[in-house]
């Protein structure tokens, strides 16, 4: 892409998220901290005082990055809440692409990721998720649906954008290979790194539809003044109960601490009331878990 090009989308994206969030006035109770869970965090994490938590980007209503070390959202929410809980400082930094992430966490760069990141067994081997959300993957379409994109079977022919190596890559792909099996017309699968670019391509015609988690897309849709809609709302759309989560290093200690801190944060009803601050209330679990993909509920 010429730097023309890069300087463009990155003045769009500005745009986009200069308008107000729809983040209700919810007072979001302070935390005590927990002395035990406090002593169980790993040693280096002590001593540093801080825990290092890296995002991918903007991932609204969770995740909104307005620099790369600022954090709004639900998410950033959880995160000082979880920090109060632990007597830790939570530090968040940004890398481009969710594999960066997920080979910062790997490598002992970054203690975690909130996220939430979609956990998927696959993915297991290498991370452990404490899922805290469940979601749901829809499409961002122009308003009218031109495409009338109804399910995942409706993309054969069109153009879907999606977040390059995340779940919605890998389902589309699938998809687009059954299209071309079956003698349709192919779909057309553009990547690109982060959601509000992505955004951007079906807000300026050059994609038909965004396919993604239904939490961002609804936080776009209406920053979009009119211009988009969701489709294939209540639809599997290829894939199972979806849960989403904070990612930490495989087999850590610090994925029983995390979880800890979500359970006294969902008891005391401090998650409640920032999903519900955030209008994500249709999201919620009833308790979180690690590793809930491909168990039975």
């Amino acid at each position: 892409m010429k730097s023309s090009a890069i300087a463009s989308a990155a003045l769009l994206a500005a745009t986009l998220f200069s308008a107000p969030l729809y983040a209700q006035e919810i007072k979001v109770p302070t935390q005590t901290v927990d002395a035990a869970l406090r002593a169980k965090l790993p040693k280096e994490i002590l001593d540093a005082g801080e825990i290092i938590s890296v995002n991918n980007g903007s991932f609204p209503p969770y995740e909104i990055v307005t620099d790369t070390r600022s954090l709004t959202g639900a998410s950033a929410d959880l995160a000082h809440a979880i920090g109060e809980v632990l007597g830790i400082k939570m530090r968040h930094e940004s890398v481009s692409g969710l594999s960066g992430m997920l080979a910062g966490i790997k490598s002992g760069r970054y203690q975690m990721g909130i996220g939430p990141t979609g956990d998927f067994p696959d993915r297991q081997a290498a991370n452990d998720f404490v899922d805290f959300v469940q979601e749901y993957v829809v499409f961002a379409v122009q308003k009218g649906n031109p495409k009338n994109i109804q399910s995942l079977d409706d993309t054969c022919g069109a153009r879907i954008a999606v977040m390059s190596g995340g779940s919605a890559e890998r389902v589309i792909k699938q998809q687009a290979e059954s299209c071309t099996k079956a003698g349709k017309p192919a779909i057309e699968v553009q990547s690109f790194a982060d959601q509000p670019t992505s955004i951007l391509a079906v807000r300026s015609k050059r994609s038909d539809a965004f396919f993604s988690s239904q939490a961002p897309l609804t936080y776009f849709i209406q920053q979009s003044n009119g211009e988009l809609e969701l489709a294939a709302v209540g639809k599997s759309n290829g894939f199972e109960d979806l849960f989403q989560g904070t990612v930490v290093p495989k087999g850590s200690v610090l994925g029983e601490v995390i979880l800890g801190a979500y359970q006294k944060l969902f008891a005391n009803g401090t998650y409640a009331a920032i999903m519900k601050k955030w209008g994500l209330e249709n999201n919620m679990l009833k308790a979180p878990g690690i590793n809930l993909a491909g168990k039975k509920q």
